[in-house]
């Protein structure tokens, strides 16, 4: 059987496993001074020196920052409907109504004209996705903001440590929400990261994260139970430390492909932005994308579609809309190992494998 390349990969270490002994033995496993250290320190080297609040994943960053943001029942968020569900869903989880927008083909990130067409007076924010760590047009989004008079969201998922025009992702709004999944680009095991724009935002934050409660006992909002425990925040300490080098990695092995893949369209990285390539994520056209995507598997290329079904075409949405790009790319994306464990060996046999294909032209 042919040893198959890994789409995506976590990497964990003996530092790793050493922190988390660490915080066994302390006796101090739920939310302690690992989380606020972590907290701090991720601040400082992601989010441009923001006050970060750790959560029990992504998901609940959004949610939770969407109602400390005062949004609800009757609000509108616009958000692409080409990225994962959860960016819907924690508008949803509000009770304010997700509005999906078209993308930019070359970028995959919310299209700032299809955002103004979207507005409408119940509009509260927009919550644009860095998708496969590419930044949003912030420039573009931010003006429209200013001119209707509603607030930025960001969803930073994929993006840690990519910036637009020199400033870093998760600081251009009223929040920004990093994932800190298995797979993407640093992991705390599991867990999310909420940037706040000031002291009392975060303080909501934190209230809603932790039931509602500063001091014990003393509730002052309805909230939940979505905090991050020690054991998470050291592992994200450690991988804290490493991601810079990983980032650069990625960025080698995207800078490779770009100089070596033939037949596909492969990402575009808009000037002014720093890609930070959680997907290296490149378009199939004239061909099957699904059975290239097959032929590579047996040569020993694991890749990753995401996504196959736009949100508003999902059960849990279903809605008829026309977004031409978003079901393009839906057709034709196809996410390769970008990942720092890649050897060269790796590298030169993802890029074989591909222009093997594209010149034998697969259906």
């Amino acid at each position: 059987m042919t040893e198959v390349i890994p789409a995506a990969k976590p990497i964990i270490g003996d530092e790793e496993r050493e922190a988390v002994d660490r915080v066994l033995r302390s006796g101090m496993i739920a939310g302690g001074p690992e989380v606020a250290a972590f907290e701090s320190e991720f601040g400082v080297q992601v989010a441009g020196g923001w006050q970060c609040v750790a959560v029990n994943s992504g998901t609940s960053g959004s949610h939770l920052g969407l109602l400390a943001a005062g949004v609800g029942q009757g609000d509108e968020v616009i958000v692409p409907s080409f990225t994962f569900a959860a960016t819907a869903n924690s508008v949803a989880l509000t009770g304010a109504t997700p509005v999906f927008a078209d993308i930019e083909p070359e970028t995959f990130c919310l299209d700032p004209a299809a955002v103004e067409a979207a507005i409408t007076p119940r509009t509260k924010g927009i919550m644009p996705v860095h998708l496969y760590g590419h930044p949003a047009n912030m420039t573009a989004l931010n003006a429209l903001a200013q001119k209707h008079g509603i607030a930025i969201y960001e969803d930073a998922a994929q993006a840690h440590g990519a910036q637009w025009q020199g400033q870093s992702v998760g600081t251009f709004g009223e929040f920004g929400m990093f994932s800190l999944y298995p797979t993407k680009n640093m992991t705390s095991g599991e867990g999310g990261m909420v940037s706040c724009h000031d002291a009392e935002f975060a303080r909501r934050v934190q209230l809603l994260r932790n039931q509602g409660m500063e001091r014990r006992y003393e509730n002052e909002v309805v909230g939940f139970n979505a905090r991050m425990t020690d054991v998470h925040a050291a592992i994200g300490r450690v991988q804290l430390t490493k991601l810079a080098g990983w980032t650069q990695q990625r960025q080698s092995n995207a800078k490779f492909f770009d100089e070596n893949l033939e037949g596909v369209v492969i990402p575009v990285v808009v000037p002014g932005a720093v890609h930070v390539y959680h997907q290296y994520t490149i378009r199939v056209v004239d061909q099957d994308r699904d059975a290239f995507a097959a032929r590579l598997l047996e040569l020993g290329v694991g890749t990753g579609v995401y996504y196959p079904i736009p949100n508003h075409r999902l059960p849990s949405f279903n809605l008829t809309l026309d977004l031409p790009q978003t079901e393009s790319a839906a057709k034709e994306v196809l996410s390769l190992p970008v990942h720092p464990s890649l050897s060269s060996a790796d590298l030169e046999k993802i890029v074989t494998a591909i222009n093997s294909l594209t010149k034998a032209g697969v259906r």
